[in-house]
């Protein structure tokens, strides 16, 4: 069975960018020449899904305009004959039925992903992060659908370093079944079962709603997504991890901002061998 839904949680206030995401949502940031957003948006799209539920806040209407047509803007660009220019001002509003929704407590991640209970319905559905752009290889999202089988959800993971392990939530794999057999939030190196960390990328099934709804606030004060997908484990519910073949990118750190758009405007043909001279010469200034 395809999965066409999509949630992608984007209530947050981006304090990581400040003073960029004052006025701007972090996800309208640009990356290259387009907003992140987009990006995890394509990937989605481009592995089946059609009906994308993003999870709003305050001062994020921006991102439902960005999907929205604009007709005046593209009257002027069609009389102009700029023709690249409008398909790429029509492609956001014709990539997939767009539905939002208010998160109206910043309440964590696993609340986000509970606002959106009543348009996943009682089907599978893939939970994306807009933060971690993962560029090159097939779609992360379809990479989990293939490696699912019956019933099962799967996650998103890649080794870190141990001294980042506080840094996500982290897995313990039964090596008999190849299923998560544990996941904590943000273990101290020393606490962590192993490096190998969930990124933001999931597919899961409808059972997480009933998790959600029995889990307390954990780690931070939120409730916990780690949190609910541990009770679905211990409830007997099989977790599969998925190490995926992209490159990946946290935007929501200046620097890892900086290394997504330079990495990404590399990985460009039309603009590789720009970037690479531009590289140099500020190297040689350095």
């Amino acid at each position: 069975m395809q999965i066409k839904k999509a949630v992608i949680p984007a209530a947050g206030f981006g304090t990581r960018m400040l003073p960029a995401t004052k006025a701007i949502p972090k996800e309208l940031l640009t990356v290259v020449d387009k907003p992140g957003i987009q990006y995890v948006i394509e990937e989605a799209v481009a592995a089946g899904v059609t009906e994308v539920l993003v999870i709003t806040g305050r001062g994020k209407g921006d991102i439902d305009d960005h999907f929205d047509r604009m007709p005046e803007l593209e009257q002027v660009l069609a009389a102009k004959g700029r023709t690249r220019e409008l398909e790429a001002v029509l492609k956001p509003a014709r990539l997939a039925a767009m539905h939002y929704i208010r998160q109206q407590q910043a309440l964590g991640l696993g609340h986000a992903v509970y606002c959106a209970k009543a348009f996943v319905g009682r089907e599978p559905f893939f939970v994306l992060l807009p933060d971690d752009l993962i560029d090159g290889g097939p779609p992360c999202v379809a990479e989990l659908f293939a490696a699912a089988q019956e019933g099962e959800s799967v996650i998103a993971v890649q080794e870190v370093p141990w001294q980042d392990t506080r840094k996500y939530g982290v897995v313990s794999i039964d090596e008999a079944t190849g299923l998560v057999r544990g996941i904590v939030e943000k273990p101290e190196p020393h606490e962590a079962p192993s490096n190998l960390a969930v990124v933001g990328r999931y597919l899961l099934q409808p059972v997480v709603f009933s998790c959600l709804e029995q889990i307390t606030t954990g780690a931070g004060g939120e409730l916990q997504l780690t949190d609910a997908l541990a009770l679905m484990i211990k409830q007997g519910h099989k977790i599969r991890p998925c190490k995926f073949s992209g490159v990946r990118y946290d935007t929501g750190s200046p620097l890892g901002f900086l290394e997504a758009n330079v990495g990404m405007a590399l990985a460009r043909e039309d603009m590789r061998e720009s970037v690479r001279g531009m590289l140099l010469q500020l190297l040689r200034r350095g």
